[in-house]
């Protein structure tokens, strides 16, 4: 089990005892299937973050200790992570956090602990992994507190990690009986599409299930253990074929792989979709789309969509497309003639460093001026900043937070939303 992170967690058993105080219990008595333990009460939360918030100083070297113990009582596991232990350590202590942030919202803490749960099925983690996990985190915990691991805060702290690793274990099995861990794609077809930029197209079998807008989890032969995302391009084919955008970006092990070394009849793993800026067909608002960069991939995806099922009554949908250059306004043209296929989409490109007639501006400002759009829906998708940018200014245009969409900024398995965004106060999901 790895909290919040890419890769799977420990085998076997310590042939020593734990510390005294971290003895890893299951509840007694035992519950009825598929139930979870009693959410912790309002003292056992307070423990849990009066000691987290005495534990945040020495967090770096918390994880450091964390996986060094659980490396030396499980050494075959070092082999399944990846040689780079600093992203792994981060998302350790990131997960911790959230956990403890929801450890009162026991609805929020289930589907946090659920994505996890899901989400690791692609690591190979199994259920026997959780109780090694709880065992080297709780003498972690205990050996960084000192003092402060009085009874009671191991004893908040063991029903804390047990609370969220069966919410892990019992969306694992269910996953397990609805869809595989992962899906074998081969490589069909590759093309340099210049400026570091490739297009790599994959069929897999089974059929891969996602929706248009979707991202998927990769992992490549060439960076084992490594898991990063990209959306598809398209939207769902007949012959179950994906197409994806790949720019390598500097410092991106995957991203130069996939670019520059991958080739017809190489095989990558992906792990179930995710995501949800996914079209209703209960919505009839206008649509804007906003694309920076490799984000025009999830948006084309979309309208490819919306290309196969319009019919009367249609929606106006406005595709704006972002660059620094117009040598990297990637995919320009295939929108413009889809634009011409169908007289519902306009586009329009946003130039932020070149003097291009008609098309000069940076993206947020030149959608904002395009409006207004209090009454349409919009779709985001680019690199953070982009991101954040471009919903301000369509705030500041009217449009209501809950119909402006758009992936999480950060980790998705530990930045995502827990309740669909329009349900969602407009506080919620500032930036």
């Amino acid at each position: 089990m790895t909290l919040g992170t890419d890769h799977p967690h420990a085998e076997g058993r310590h042939g020593g005892p734990p510390a005294p105080g971290t003895e890893w219990q299951p509840e007694q008595p035992p519950r009825a299937a598929n139930a979870l333990p009693e959410p912790l009460s309002p003292a056992e939360c307070d423990v849990v973050r009066r000691s987290l918030a005495l534990l945040e100083p020495q967090a770096a070297d918390l994880a450091v200790y964390f996986y060094a113990i659980l490396f030396v009582r499980y050494p075959g596991v070092r082999d399944l992570f990846p040689q780079d232990m600093d992203v792994q350590r981060d998302r350790l202590l990131r997960a911790l956090l959230r956990i403890v942030d929801l450890v009162d919202s026991p609805e929020h803490l289930a589907r946090f602990c659920s994505r996890l749960g899901r989400d690791h099925r692609k690591f190979g983690t199994l259920t026997e992994h959780y109780a090694a996990v709880g065992e080297c985190l709780l003498q972690t915990l205990a050996r960084y507190a000192g003092p402060a691991w009085t009874p009671e805060t191991a004893q908040a702290w063991q029903r804390a990690y047990q609370i969220a690793s069966e919410a892990m274990i019992l969306a694992a099995n269910d996953d397990t009986r609805l869809r595989p861990a992962v899906w074998e794609a081969r490589v069909v077809g590759h093309r340099h599409l210049g400026n570091a930029l490739a297009e790599i197209t994959v069929a897999t079998n089974p059929a891969y299930p996602y929706q248009a807008g979707q991202y998927v989890s990769m992992e490549t032969p060439w960076r084992p253990r490594v898991w990063r995302h990209y959306s598809p391009a398209n939207a769902p084919r007949a012959d179950s074929t994906l197409t994806f955008h790949v720019r390598h970006v500097s410092g991106g092990h995957v991203s130069h792989a996939l670019v520059y070394r991958a080739r017809v009849g190489d095989v990558v793993r992906l792990g179930p979709p995710e995501g949800d800026m996914l079209l209703s067909a209960a919505s009839a608002q206008d649509l804007v789309f906003a694309a920076g960069g490799t984000g025009l991939a999830p948006v084309r995806a979309l309208i490819e969509q919306l290309a196969a099922e319009q019919r009367p009554p249609e929606r106006r949908v406005h595709l704006f497309v972002g660059a620094r250059t117009g040598n990297e306004l990637y995919g320009f043209n295939d929108m413009l003639r889809m634009a011409q296929r169908h007289h519902w989409l306009s586009v329009r490109a946003a130039v932020s460093h070149e003097d291009i007639p008609g098309a000069q501006g940076f993206l947020p400002e030149v959608i904002a001026a395009s409006g207004p759009w209090e009454h349409a829906e919009a779709f985001v998708s680019g690199p953070p900043g982009m991101i954040a940018a471009t919903r301000q200014a369509l705030l500041r245009c009217g449009m209501p937070a809950f119909r402006i969409h758009h992936d999480p900024l950060g980790v998705p398995v530990l930045d995502a939303p827990l309740e669909p965004v329009h349900q969602a106060q407009e506080e919620d999901y500032r930036i």
